[in-house]
């Protein structure tokens, strides 16, 4: 799973109308990863019906998933990826035998290695902004700085620089990506706009590197 845009974009409880409408915009903005959360009503139809509409070098993924029957479902559903919010070894075993990429969640030393040592593709590090952010990852890149670590939880576009500059291979970002009121208010010339503009600061961010 290359990013070259290290951004990817969290729906939770998005409707499947609005789906439809958000997910061109958002790739077309720069977007290059978008997940949407199992817990959200008709996940599995929003992603099986949208799939076959992903353009050539972007993703869409299926996220919170918790346990190996819920990556079944999802890989089922077509998901191209998975992004767990814990750590759970069957789940890595089983994204890796159907070839589908997993980013699996994880947050101290010992769950992060022990998802680096299981082959993910990136580790997730949540809730990241509640255990100090880009310092924190500073802290685990001592030891583990080959990791791919990604940032979720308390991302936004005023700490995204110093996220970059810690060393994160990528970014897990929800309401500060796409705007909260765009959501509320399914305006999908808006939310194109704030998409384009947080991308824009982390291709800049990555520039100053």
């Amino acid at each position: 799973m290359r990013l070259d845009v290290p951004v990817i974009g969290i729906l939770r409880g998005i409707s499947a109308g609005f789906f439809g409408e958000l997910m061109p915009a958002a790739f077309a903005a720069g977007l290059q990863a978008i997940e949407v959360t199992i817990n959200t009503e008709r996940a599995e139809e929003i992603v099986a019906a949208n799939r076959p509409s992903v353009p050539a070098g972007k993703w869409l993924g299926m996220g919170t998933i918790r346990t190996l029957a819920e990556a079944e479902r999802a890989v089922a559903a077509g998901a191209m990826f998975l992004v767990t919010p814990n750590l759970d070894l069957s789940v890595i075993e089983f994204a890796k035998s159907r070839r589908v990429p997993v980013v699996a969640g994880a947050l101290t030393p010992t769950e992060v290695y022990a998802a680096w040592r299981a082959g993910a593709e990136m580790i997730k590090v949540f809730p990241c902004g509640a255990m100090g952010g880009p310092a924190y990852i500073r802290d685990l890149r001592g030891p583990f700085e080959q990791a791919p670590l990604v940032a979720v939880g308390g991302v936004s576009s005023d700490n995204l620089a110093d996220y970059l500059a810690a060393g994160v291979k990528g970014v897990g970002v929800s309401s500060a990506l796409f705007g909260r009121e765009a959501l509320a208010s399914r305006n999908v010339e808006k939310l194109a706009e704030n998409v384009r503009a947080f991308i824009g600061r982390c291709l800049a961010g990555q520039d100053h590197l």
